[in-house]
């Protein structure tokens, strides 16, 4: 190994994550416990990606399982890597156009609760540390930015 390669490591999947806004613009928000994070923080539905699918599809079958919405609309917001180290992208999507059903969740995922919140809401949110991970603060931006 020289300079800045990382070492060899398994296979890489890419992620989606959704920014999912109803009729007035309200957005879908998901929280869970995390109690190594010292308890409930907030994401936007998202995954990694399975064989054999594409970004959206992955996207599209994320929002249905964790939070039991299909979307008519789709707008790509962008991808980036996940780590230097890593070929593996998260890519951004808004989905418009909801009909809400029932969450499908996996067991890692029973514990979702899904409510709805302000855009602006979401976005102070995510400016008060409640969300752990980057790429829902990044995707609400975008989405109200773009």
């Amino acid at each position: 190994m020289t300079g800045n390669q990382a070492p060899a490591r398994g296979p890489v999947r890419d992620a989606s994550v959704v920014v999912a806004r109803d009729a007035d613009g309200m957005v879908a928000l998901l929280s869970a416990d995390f109690p190594r994070h010292d308890g409930e923080h907030l994401f936007l539905p998202g995954g990694r990606r399975e064989d054999g699918e594409t970004p959206e599809e992955c996207a599209r079958r994320e929002l249905r399982e964790e939070a039991g919405i299909t979307a008519d609309r789709w707008r790509p917001l962008g991808a980036y890597a996940i780590t230097l180290d890593s070929t593996a992208r998260v890519h951004l999507y808004e989905a418009r156009g909801l009909t809400l059903g029932p969450q499908e969740p996996t067991a890692t995922e029973t514990d979702f609760t899904l409510s709805w919140w302000q855009m602006a809401d979401a976005l102070a949110a995510a400016g008060n540390g409640r969300f752990l991970l980057p790429a829902g603060p990044l995707a609400l931006f975008l989405a109200d930015w773009l």
